[in-house]
C-alpha cells in the first residue's frame, strides 16, 4: 500500500521552533526552525518512507469557525518573533524543493488535511499525518490513517489515542465538545475534565445520547454543569469538527515524492544562513553514486570469481598483505557461531572483483570446493591485513569459536560506521546499498528452500551472492569514509578504531562467557507463578459466572463487553479490543477486572521470562545463557541484546525482581554493578563553571534535591524530586522554556 504523507506545515514549524535550541547564524538571523524542517525533508528522503508528499497551509484572515464563534483562538499570544522571521523562508523553501502545498481563504490548514486524508483512503492509501495538533485525532484510523510526531518519532494509532485521552478517534469530536480547548478559546462544558468527558463519552458517544438521558447523565452536579453549557457543548463541537470537503478533487501525481535529494536545490540558502550540517545533509550521495543507474543487469557491476581449489585460493591471497584493504564475509549454516558451521567465505579487494570460496557445500553433483584446513589458513592472511566487513562480531565470533583465531582487530565495520553517521538509521547491507548505491542486493529468501541451510545452494549460485556482500561492502567503505567527513564528524572515525572496532572482542568474549541461572530458583518461580494462575482462574472464572480461555482476546472480549454487559468496548475486526488500557479504564467497573490484570502480569512473567530463561539455561551443562549484543541496537549508544533479550529483564515490580534474582555469579565471584553518577551533570558542571552545580557537587548534595529546593522550596522539595530531575537532565539535553 503506498503512503500520502501530510505535513500540518505551521504546527509542523511552530513544534520544531520550540524543540529545538535557539539557533542562530553570525548575522544574528534564527535559524532552528529551518534546521528542524531540513531535518524533516532528510529524513523523509532517507528513509523511504513515503510516496506522497503534501504541505498544508492556514489561510490569512478569519475563518468560518470565527463565523460561529467571534472569539475563536481569540486568546492566543503573538508568535516568537524570531519564529516570525523564519516562516516566509521556509515557505519558500516548500515552493523551490518543487512540494505540493494547499491552502483555502477561510479554511484551516486542518481541515485542509481532513479533505486530504479522506481522498487518501478513497485513494486506497495509506495516509500519515505529520502533526502533533490533538484536533486531528479524530481523523485517526488504524490500517488507514496515522499520526506522525516527527520530534518523538513516534507513529500515533487509535491505541495511543485512548491511552492518552480514555477516547477512541471515532468519539473524538464529542470528547472535545465537553472538554474544550483552552489554546483555541473553544469553551466545552465547564467544570468537566478529561476524565469526566471520557467516561460521558464512552457511555453515550455522543450529545444528542447524553442530552437524551441526561437524568442519569453522571451526578446530580455533573448533570447541572452539562444542562448550564449545553449551547456552548454543541457549539464546541462544530468548532473542533473538521471540514472534509474543502476541494473537490486532486491532482495525485503532483504529490509525488521522488528518490532524491530535494535539499540539494538550497545550497546557496543554506550557506548564507551558515547552516552547516544542512550544507553536508544536501551533498550527501553526491559522488557516491558509482554504479552505473542504467546498467540492466546487476551482475555487470562487478565480476564474482568462484575460487574452488587451493591453488586458485592461494595465487590470490599471496598478493594480499598487512596493508592491503580487504572486504571480508562468511556463509554459515545459521546463525549461532558456537554451533553453526561456515560454509564459504568471500572477500574483496577493489570494486572490480570479489571471490568466493566454497568449504562445505552439501548437494548431488557437487562439484570441487576447498578444504577447512586450507581456508583457515587464507582467512589467517585475510584478518592480518586492513580488513573490513559489515558486522564483522558475527564473523569473528565464528573464527573465534570454531577455529580459534581470536582478537582479530577491524580496520573498519561499515554497519558501525553507518550507525555513527546516523544512529537512528537502517544499517542493513541492503538498505546500505540501496541508500548510496541505488543498487538492489541478492535477497537470500528464496535462496534457500524450507528446511535446507546454505550449505544447499549450488555454487554457482552461492557465489554470485557471496561475493556481492564482499563487493558492496568494499565499496561501500569508501562511501560512507567521505559521508562522515562531509557530515563533519570525521573525528569519530578514531574513535571507532580507538573503541568501537576494538570492543567488538569484547562483546564477542562476553557472548562466549554468557551468564549463569541459578535454575532452582527459577524452577520455585515457576511452580508459584503456575500455582498463582490456576488460583487466578477459578477466581476469574467464578466473577465471570462462565468459563473460557482468558488469554484469549476475542473470548475475553466477548465475556466482558456481551456476558457481563460492561460500557466502553470498542469492536475491531477480530472482536473487542482488551489491551491494557482499556482494561484498566474499566477498573473500577467490575471487580474482575484486577484479577484479569494480575493474572495477564504472572502470564507474562511466566512465558516471558521464567520458562523461556529456565529452558535455556537446561540447555547449557553450566546452566549459562547465551546472548548477543548488539553495538547498533540503538541510537543512544547503549548496548542492547537478543536471543535471549536481556536488558530487558524486570526490576520494578515484585515478580520481576525474582526474575532478577535468578541471574547469579558462578561460586567464589559477584555480581557487581557499576554505574556513573549523574555523569552528564557533572561534565556540565566541569564545562560550564556554574557556581550552584560546582556548589552542590564538591559538597556530596544530592543534585536533583538540590534543584528541587530551588525551585520548590524546603517543605516541597523531597515529593517534587522526580520534577527537578526532568528539568535538570531535560535542560541539558535541549528542553526549550515553552517545555519547561
Amino acid at each position: 500500500m503506498k503512503t500520502l504523507t501530510i505535513i500540518d506545515t505551521f504546527g509542523f514549524f511552530f513544534r520544531s521552533y520550540f524543540a529545538l535550541p535557539p539557533l542562530k547564524n553570525s548575522d544574528g538571523f534564527p535559524t532552528g526552525l529551518l534546521t528542524g524542517f531540513t531535518n524533516l525533508i532528510d529524513s523523509l528522503h532517507r528513509e523511504h518512507s513515503t510516496d506522497y508528499i503534501v504541505f498544508a497551509l492556514d489561510s490569512k484572515g478569519p475563518t468560518f469557525r470565527n463565523e460561529i464563534y467571534a472569539d475563536y483562538k481569540a486568546n492566543r499570544d503573538a508568535p516568537p518573533e524570531d519564529l516570525v522571521k523564519q516562516l516566509p523562508v521556509a515557505i519558500d523553501w516548500i515552493s523551490e524543493m518543487g512540494f505540493a502545498n494547499l491552502a483555502k481563504e477561510g479554511y484551516e490548514a486542518d481541515d485542509i488535511i481532513a479533505t486530504l486524508a479522506k481522498y487518501g483512503k478513497e485513494q486506497g492509501l495509506k495516509v500519515r499525518i505529520v502533526s502533533h495538533d490533538k484536533d486531528l485525532y479524530q481523523m485517526i484510523e488504524n490500517g488507514h490513517v496515522s499520526m506522525y510526531d516527527s520530534v518523538k518519532r513516534k507513529e500515533i494509532t487509535e491505541e495511543e489515542c485512548f491511552e492518552k485521552f480514555g477516547v477512541y478517534p471515532k468519539d473524538f469530536i464529542n470528547f472535545q465538545a465537553i472538554l474544550g480547548d483552552s489554546s483555541d478559546n473553544v469553551p466545552g462544558v465547564k467544570g468537566i475534565g478529561k476524565v469526566g468527558a471520557s467516561k460521558l463519552i464512552n457511555k453515550y458517544h455522543t450529545l444528542e445520547n447524553i442530552y437524551a438521558d441526561i437524568e442519569n447523565a453522571g451526578t446530580a452536579n455533573i448533570q447541572k454543569k452539562l444542562l448550564e453549557s449545553k449551547e456552548n457543548a454543541f457549539m464546541s463541537r462544530d468548532l473542533v469538527t473538521m471540514d472534509q470537503n474543502v476541494f473537490k478533487d486532486f491532482d495525485l501525481e503532483s504529490f509525488v515524492f521522488e528518490d532524491k535529494n530535494y535539499l540539494s536545490c538550497l545550497l546557496d540558502d543554506f550557506e548564507r544562513y551558515e547552516m552547516r550540517r544542512a550544507i553536508e545533509k544536501a551533498k550527501v550521495g553526491v559522488g557516491f553514486c558509482d554504479i552505473d543507474e542504467d546498467d540492466e543487469e546487476d551482475e555487470d557491476a562487478f565480476e564474482a570469481i568462484c575460487l574452488d581449489t587451493k591453488e586458485k585460493l592461494f595465487n590470490v591471497v599471496s598478493k594480499i598483505d598487512e596493508n592491503t584493504l580487504v572486504a571480508f564475509d562468511t556463509e554459515t549454516t545459521g546463525l549461532d557461531t558456537k554451533k553453526d558451521k561456515m560454509v564459504g567465505f568471500s572477500f574483496a579487494m577493489n570494486e572490480d572483483e570479489a571471490y568466493y570460496v566454497p568449504i562445505a557445500h552439501s548437494y548431488l553433483g557437487m562439484s570441487e570446493q576447498v578444504s577447512i584446513e586450507d581456508a583457515i589458513d587464507a582467512i589467517k592472511v585475510i584478518v592480518n591485513a586492513k580488513v573490513i566487513g559489515q558486522n564483522l562480531k558475527f564473523d569473528f565470533s565464528l573464527l573465534y569459536n570454531q577455529y580459534g583465531i581470536e582478537e582479530v582487530l577491524p580496520f573498519a565495520d561499515t554497519m558501525l560506521m553507518a550507525w555513527l553517521l546516523n544512529p537512528g538509521s537502517k544499517v542493513g547491507l541492503d538498505a546500505l546499498a540501496k541508500k548510496f548505491f541505488k543498487y538492489e542486493m541478492k535477497p537470500f529468501k528464496g535462496l534457500v528452500k524450507k528446511g535446507e541451510t546454505f550449505a544447499n545452494v549450488d555454487i554457482e549460485t552461492a557465489t554470485f551472492y557471496a561475493a556481492e556482500d564482499a563487493w558492496m561492502t568494499f565499496i561501500l567503505y569508501e562511501a560512507l569514509d567521505k559521508a562522515m567527513d562531509l557530515a563533519s564528524i570525521g573525528h569519530l572515525k578514531d574513535e571507532a578504531q580507538n573503541v568501537e572496532y576494538p570492543f567488538i572482542n569484547t562483546l564477542i568474549a562476553m557472548e562466549k562467557r554468557g551468564i549463569k541461572l541459578d535454575i532452582e530458583k527459577l524452577e520455585v518461580l515457576k511452580a508459584s507463578l503456575t500455582e498463582t494462575l490456576a488460583t487466578l482462574t477459578k477466581e476469574i472464572y467464578e466473577l465471570c459466572g462462565t468459563e473460557f480461555n482468558i488469554k484469549s482476546t476475542q473470548q475475553l472480549g466477548n465475556v466482558l463487553f456481551q456476558h457481563l454487559g460492561l460500557q466502553g468496548g470498542k469492536k475491531t475486526k477480530t472482536g473487542y479490543s482488551t489491551n491494557e488500557a482499556v482494561l484498566h479504564s474499566l477498573q473500577d467497573e467490575h471487580e474482575v477486572i484486577p484479577k484479569i490484570l494480575e493474572y495477564r502480569t504472572a502470564q507474562k512473567i511466566l512465558s516471558t521470562y521464567a520458562d523461556p530463561l529456565l529452558k535455556l539455561a537446561k540447555l547449557d551443562e553450566t546452566n549459562r545463557v547465551y546472548t548477543s549484543f548488539l553495538q547498533t541496537g540503538t541510537a543512544t549508544g547503549r548496548l542492547s541484546s537478543k536471543d535471549p533479550n536481556l536488558q530487558n529483564i524486570p526490576v520494578r515490580s515484585p515478580l520481576g525482581r525474582l526474575v532478577r534474582d535468578a541471574f547469579v555469579a558462578k561460586e567464589g565471584y559477584k555480581l557487581l554493578s557499576i554505574d556513573y553518577s549523574q555523569i552528564e551533570l557533572r561534565l556540565l558542571a566541569h564545562f560550564s563553571k556554574d557556581t550552584a552545580l560546582l556548589e552542590a557537587f564538591n559538597n556530596g548534595l544530592d543534585i536533583h534535591m538540590a534543584t528541587a529546593i530551588k525551585l520548590f522550596g524546603e517543605e516541597e522539595a523531597a515529593a517534587k524530586r522526580s520534577y527537578a530531575k526532568s528539568v535538570n537532565f531535560g535542560i541539558l539535553y535541549g528542553m526549550g522554556q515553552k517545555k519547561l
